[in-house]
């Protein structure tokens, strides 16, 4: 249907990168027009592909600590867990089940002092919903057992208090008791029988593990104070979690972890945004430079352009002529950026580890940074939108130099030719 106007747009294409233009700095501007979109669309994607390699390595970090989904009771505790697990292991989306009880606490050694969260667990059925069992970097996680009043806690935690396996630390829960002198907290001495370290500095500097009979006897609860559940897709962990609930009787609620965590994705997204909107200004700059190319093309192509006019072609025929050539320049450009940002995201941290070599630095020093590699995870949701909507502002870039040149006037184009 158009094959005449995408013939004559495609030579137009081909005049100017073979150079047999009258004026060699159009063509010099049609490349850098196609270099910039192709630079724009790479730096968009290996950008957001290096955010998403981040946002999944620490939701891969937080959920090796955290469940997926939480059971919890109105009452404080949960008298007959079993049966409530049973309950929830009826559905089929859930891998596993295991209780656990949480509170607040200060941990006192050696004159030192810190805030922690406590976590009672099952060292049973622990490795079901978790990964701390393959976390520790000393100990293992059946070293806790109930009565023993043994303690786990995070690396950072244990370093910040100068503990060594075997040494004592005093648990002081907030809640206190009534005696004769006054509401006195409740403490209790505790063995450090291991370490775990899960790469997240939250949970390695303030939680501390204990059993979950010790901790229930210690917080003065009948029973566990909810249940931790993991799931086969945790993307589906709001849905499942509202499967969950339907199925137990009244008095539970339930969480999962994309709410325990809401603000921190909310800022994720909100930072990778705001990164796509800026990095997006360098297409337009390519787009910018794609209309003055075609303008300077119209203004060479005055006497081709009357010439069809006199032949009896229309405005709209000339004007798809030069948004074929501007077509052309966008899918080029967008092509490339696609090609170039998906070989370097797929292999960023080959070249991340050669730069550092040549240079002799550490982009992400071990010693700050528990992510010491740049993790990249392109995702076609991101590829395939940056290339439209680089292509879409390629074409519109092409409106206002076609309609230009569909208003020459024959006669006047000609008069001096």
């Amino acid at each position: 249907m158009f094959g005449y106007e995408f013939n004559i747009g495609w030579r137009y294409v081909r005049q100017g990168r073979r150079g047999r233009t009258k004026n060699g700095f159009i063509s010099f501007i049609s490349v850098m027009s196609v270099a910039s979109i192709a630079v724009g669309v790479m730096a968009l994607i290996v950008v957001l592909s290096v955010m998403n390699g981040f946002q999944k390595e620490v939701r891969d970090r937080m959920l090796s600590v955290i469940p997926h989904v939480e059971v919890m009771s109105y009452a404080g505790s949960i008298q007959d867990w079993e049966t409530s697990a049973a309950i929830v292991s009826q559905n089929e989306h859930v891998v596993g089940v295991a209780p656990y009880s949480a509170g607040q606490i200060l941990l006192s050694s050696a004159g030192s002092v810190r805030g922690a969260l406590l976590r009672g667990i099952d060292p049973a059925v622990e490795p079901k919903v978790s990964e701390l069992a393959d976390q520790m970097a000393l100990g293992n996680l059946t070293d806790l057992k109930g009565g023993d009043y043994g303690i786990i806690l995070g690396l950072d935690l244990a370093r910040l208090l100068q503990l060594r396996i075997g040494d004592k630390v005093n648990v002081i829960l907030p809640q206190g008791r009534a005696t004769p002198a006054g509401i006195v907290p409740r403490m209790r001495s505790f063995t450090l029988k291991g370490v775990f370290s899960s790469g997240h500095y939250e949970y390695d500097s303030a939680m501390a593990l204990v059993h979950i009979d010790d901790a229930n006897t210690l917080m003065r609860l009948s029973g566990p104070a909810g249940l931790r559940i993991k799931v086969d897709d945790m993307n589906e962990a709001p849905a499942i979690g509202y499967e969950i609930l339907k199925s137990l009787p009244p008095g539970y609620s339930v969480t999962d972890w994309s709410k325990q965590n809401r603000t921190w994705f909310a800022a994720v997204q909100v930072e990778k945004r705001m990164m796509a909107i800026i990095l997006f200004l360098i297409v337009l700059v390519g787009a910018f430079g794609l209309v003055s190319s075609l303008v300077m093309t119209v203004t060479e192509k005055q006497s081709d352009i009357a010439i069809l006019r006199t032949l009896g072609a229309s405005r709209g025929f000339i004007m798809r002529i030069f948004m074929v050539q501007g077509a052309v320049v966008g899918v080029v450009g967008v092509a490339c950026g696609v090609v170039l940002g998906l070989l370097l995201a797929c292999n960023l941290d080959v070249i991340v580890s050669a730069i550092e070599s040549v240079l002799g630095v550490q982009f992400l020093p071990k010693e700050v940074y528990f992510i010491s590699s740049l993790p990249s995870d392109p995702r076609m949701e991101d590829i395939i939108p940056i290339a439209i909507f680089s292509f879409v502002l390629s074409l519109l870039a092409t409106v206002y130099p076609s309609w230009r040149a569909a208003q020459t006037k024959p006669a006047e184009a000609l008069r001096y030719e």
